[in-house]
């Protein structure tokens, strides 16, 4: 058996850290008087947070060639699918109670329920094929498939910003998170364009 590293190590303790949050905020009575939107937030943050930094193992790379972050880019993923699971259950089973009606009538209504369901069902066939067998089974196509990670993020940026009260693009109400969210998002794409990260691993040189 494989010792954990210490990258390992604080990457699964962090990784569990707003699950274990959830469990002492239930049990010490900690949450707001509207508890199910707090299990829905933490959630739907713990899962941006993580999407966002598996993103960050390439970048990380070609800047500083620190090659270990991208030898937990999976792990990093799956437990941003986690807490995105987690998060749509919360909706569905608390929130909605599985009405299928009301389901429909709010998915269509509320543009960041819309583009977080889109988001979140791309998502599935990504951590499906995260395993061995999964990517025996799509072969070749594996790494196109796993591109749509490049759009999965900014859709799950907006979902972010549109469920916040105001309006991310003039700069207007409590966006400030998803804006430093969303300049993340595009620092990491733009340094994953092949010129760009040719320049950048030359200069580094």
């Amino acid at each position: 058996m494989k010792k954990l590293t210490l990258l390992q190590t604080l990457i699964h303790i962090g990784s569990l850290f707003s699950l274990a949050k959830l469990f002492f905020d239930y049990f010490t009575n900690n949450f707001s008087p509207n508890p199910i939107q707090d299990l829905e937030q933490q959630t739907g943050f713990a899962a941006i947070t993580l999407l966002i930094l598996s993103l960050a193992t390439t970048p990380l790379r070609t800047l500083f060639n620190w090659k270990a972050p991208s030898k937990h880019r999976r792990a990093l993923g799956l437990y941003a699918f986690l807490y995105a699971t987690l998060h749509v259950t919360i909706y569905l089973a608390i929130d909605y109670a599985f009405d299928l009606n009301l389901l429909i009538e709010a998915t269509l209504e509320k543009r960041y329920t819309l583009i977080g369901t889109i988001g979140y069902l791309l998502l599935i066939p990504l951590a499906i094929t995260s395993y061995k067998w999964g990517m025996k089974k799509v072969g070749k196509n594996w790494k196109k498939l796993h591109r749509l990670v490049y759009l999965i993020a900014p859709m799950l940026i907006l979902h972010f910003a549109w469920a916040r009260k105001g309006d991310i693009f003039s700069l207007q109400g409590n966006v400030l998170q998803p804006f430093i969210y969303a300049l993340l998002v595009i620092l990491f794409l733009v340094l994953r364009i092949p010129a760009i990260r040719k320049k950048i691993i030359s200069l580094r040189k």
